[in-house]
């Protein structure tokens, strides 16, 4: 029986992803804590969640003004750790989580990544997952030593060849190669370990890789582009897809349109995640709910908007005033995450939309779209988005943490339970077998790429 995946939306900062989350009177302070992300880790596997994912970037939000001082000022996500060794720290914790974090393909080299990734994923028994980026703005570029952020579609360009890299080392060791046997003295059979030899247009990388596979075969492999290039770059590569379609009908209609393009791809449709983002905000009742949201609606500041969205769109918006309209140079050179470029104007109806535009429409820096309510109220929308097959479960996102976790853990997954909607345990000990994916054969990617080829 098909069930919701449910995922947590982390971040390795001093907020979650509203900047102004760390103003909330019940927010822990400890953020570069082990202790506050070793809680979270066991909160979210008592909610027998699959998956806790971090979410990252390689800069702290500069662009506003081409400044740092309003980020520190206000803290909008001006501490950022490394998600790796969090990511570590939590799976120590932990048994069952599924842990993932995001690493760019702009900025490292992929041996580098893949060594990584296989190595946490044998440390934590087949629980990793990596969130495949390709960055977006100049400040991440900059701090990387380039002076700006390459172009969108060269970008995908070469995260496609980082991909084929990446797979290719995670291949080198096939099943059943390390034998071990100390009376013959055989720690492995020679020609089951295979070197790459990778020369491409963007890396060249010999091999043998170094670190054999783990008990989920590989690494599950998280990807969140919704420009028509992210798009096609998830369609190949990923298992476990974050969306943000702003409605229903929308996400029915793009979710079907997305599962074809798995289809043509030569991948089975039903072993890739469409998974939704959601903003809960959850209580004993609906009451308690709104009194919660009462105070979180109160947190975020215009100087919020304005700073993520220079730093997603790779724009700067103090060039503007607010109700000045952007020219159609300007909209073209938002190089960075042309989703919410492509959302503004086609929610606002304008092909110049203004700065206060950008603000209403993107919701940024506030709680978008947020399911407020009971456990019935949570339930009842989250249900209705599955069931008319608009996503195959949702991305949490918290308001407070570690709250906002706690309050979904214990109010609304009992009640998904109950619906039969959600497991009540954990399927087995991989990531894999939790979200109902198989182990991936050795070279199978291979074989769907040559057919997206033909």
């Amino acid at each position: 029986m098909r069930q919701i995946t449910l995922i947590a939306f982390l971040q390795a900062q001093n907020c979650t992803n509203l900047a102004s989350s760390w103003r909330h009177p019940q927010s822990r302070i400890d953020t570069w804590s082990a202790d506050y992300y070793r809680h979270i880790g066991r909160v979210l596997e008592e909610g027998k969640f699959h998956l806790g994912f971090f979410d990252d970037r390689l800069s702290m939000p500069d662009m506003y003004g081409r400044n740092h001082a309003h980020t520190v000022r206000h803290g909008i996500r001006c501490v950022k750790l490394d998600a790796v060794t969090v990511l570590t720290v939590m799976g120590m914790a932990t048994e069952r989580l599924g842990l993932g974090a995001t690493y760019s393909t702009s900025y490292y080299e992929p041996f580098h990544v893949a060594r990584l990734f296989a190595t946490l994923d044998l440390m934590t028994q087949g629980r990793a997952a990596w969130n495949v980026v390709t960055s977006l703005n100049d400040g991440e570029a900059q701090n990387m030593g380039r002076d700006e952020v390459i172009g969108h579609d060269e970008r995908y360009d070469r995260a496609d060849e980082f991909m084929a890299v990446v797979l290719g080392h995670w291949d080198a060791w096939e099943d059943g190669a390390i034998i071990q046997d100390k009376a013959t003295g055989l720690f492995a059979h020679p020609d089951k370990v295979h070197r790459l030899d990778h020369q491409g247009r963007f890396f060249r990388s010999r091999g043998p890789f170094t670190v054999p596979r783990s008990a989920q075969g590989r690494p599950v492999v998280i990807q969140a582009g919704q420009s028509g290039r992210g798009r096609r770059f998830g369609a190949q590569w990923g298992e476990v897809i974050f969306v943000v379609y702003p409605n229903l009908e929308t996400g029915k209609r793009e979710y079907a349109e997305f599962k074809a393009d798995i289809a043509q791809c030569g991948r089975d449709p039903e072993h890739v995640l469409v998974t939704q983002l959601v903003n809960t905000v959850s209580a004993a009742s609906k009451a308690e709910a709104e009194d919660k949201w009462a105070v979180i609606d109160k947190l975020p500041l215009e100087i919020d908007a304005l700073s993520l969205l220079s730093e997603a769109l790779n724009f700067d918006f103090a060039k503007k005033d607010m109700d000045e309209a952007f020219t159609e140079a300007e909209i073209a050179a938002m190089s960075g995450l042309q989703g919410i470029r492509d959302r503004v104007l086609q929610a606002s109806g304008k092909r110049n939309p203004t700065v206060r535009d950008f603000i209403h429409f993107s919701g940024r820096g506030r709680v978008h779209n947020a399911i407020v309510g009971g456990p019935k109220e949570v339930a009842d929308q989250l249900e209705q988005w599955f069931v008319e097959r608009a996503c195959d479960g949702f991305v949490v996102s918290a308001t407070y943490v570690p709250g906002a976790y706690e309050d979904f853990v214990r109010f609304v997954v009992p009640e998904l339970q109950r619906r039969g909607l959600f497991r009540k345990d954990f399927a087995g000990t991989t990531l894999r077998e939790n979200l109902g994916l198989p182990v991936p054969p050795v070279g199978d990617w291979r074989r769907t790429r040559a057919q997206t080829a033909r």
